[in-house]
């Protein structure tokens, strides 16, 4: 494979991936970070890492709503909701492993 069909690809798995997470909004943040060690605010941060390796200036917030697909505090408005006690407990132990 050419490393220009395979940058398509990987392009389109990335949109293929942030849309299922747009259309889930019932997965929360925490539950990602739980099970998977990444969140939808990963996703940005890495979007925006990626971008300023390129030369490119991408603002935190910009790349927020690259992914979620609106304004963060919208989606956090609409679609957050409050973590429990035991998913507050299970990320802090993940993150001291």
């Amino acid at each position: 494979m050419d490393d220009k069909t395979r940058t398509e690809l990987e392009a389109a798995t990335f949109r293929r991936l942030r849309d299922h997470l747009r259309a889930h909004t019932e997965v929360q943040n925490i539950d990602l970070m739980n099970l998977a060690d990444f969140c939808r605010n990963c996703l940005s941060k890495w979007y925006k890492a990626e971008a300023e390796e390129r030369g490119l200036q991408l603002e935190y917030e910009a790349a927020r709503e690259l992914v979620y697909g609106m304004p963060y505090s919208e989606w956090k408005d609409k679609y957050q909701k409050e973590a429990s006690k035991e998913k507050i407990a299970q990320f802090a132990a993940n993150k001291k492993d």
